[in-house]
């Protein structure tokens, strides 16, 4: 990979591994396996730190997700990295398809997913950033509503201003949801935007060496 931020990953189900990836040697395989003992079973994100390294975990519905980051990466990419695993890992293997007794032969075709989204997390740090900022803003209008949502029935407000709010919330989440979208399209054509212009330095490079060779088109 580019750059050494996130170094290792697995999913587990229970304290068995179905699916791991890893370049790097080191003692972290081991200290995540111990922290993975040692996990709550009930679902929540745990960060911990040791010799410079944070080990991450996302637990959820018996499954645990699990990435080891150098510490200056922060918390923000690898729990964002957590989240995209898991919908991966949820749509693909649905319905107890994720079984222990596929492990051997899940962890060869889930390892290689686990490398592409390491390295997406770790080339788009900016994009990962304002999604993050994006669904914070979501959590915290969710907040807000709940709480007036509270209030309101505490003084025992009509029903309809309940709805409102509710249709007003879904609205909001469905404009942060439009802005997420946006922003990943524009990235997508930002990078083909590079790609090209890569692509047509290098032929017109190649034009002008075989030009230069041949004297012209007189070859």
């Amino acid at each position: 990979m580019g750059q050494q931020t996130l170094i290792y990953s697995f999913v587990a189900r229970g304290t068995v591994l179905l699916a791991e990836y890893t370049e790097f040697k080191g003692n972290f395989t081991g200290i995540a396996a111990q922290c993975l003992e040692k996990l709550p079973a009930s679902n929540n994100k745990f960060t911990y730190n040791c010799d410079g390294h944070t080990f991450n975990y996302l637990v959820e519905n018996g499954f645990t997700y699990c990435v080891v980051a150098v510490e200056s990466a922060g918390r923000q990419i690898p729990i964002a990295f957590l989240e995209r695993v898991k919908e991966d890992f949820n749509k693909r293997y649905s319905g107890g398809k994720a079984a222990t007794a596929v492990a051997k032969s899940l962890n060869g075709e889930f390892g290689s997913k686990l490398k592409g989204h390491m390295q997406y997390c770790v080339d788009h740090p900016e994009e990962i950033s304002k999604l993050a900022k994006v669904k914070a803003q979501v959590s915290e209008v969710k907040g807000v509503m709940m709480e007036n949502i509270e209030k309101v029935l505490d003084r025992g407000d009509k029903i309809e201003l309940l709805v409102e709010k509710t249709e007003n919330l879904r609205s909001q989440a469905q404009d942060f949801r439009q802005q997420g979208t946006k922003m990943r399209r524009k990235m997508w054509i930002q990078n083909m935007k590079i790609k090209l212009i890569v692509l047509g330095i290098i032929i017109a490079l190649i034009l002008i060496i075989v030009l230069s060779i041949c004297h012209g088109f007189n070859c």
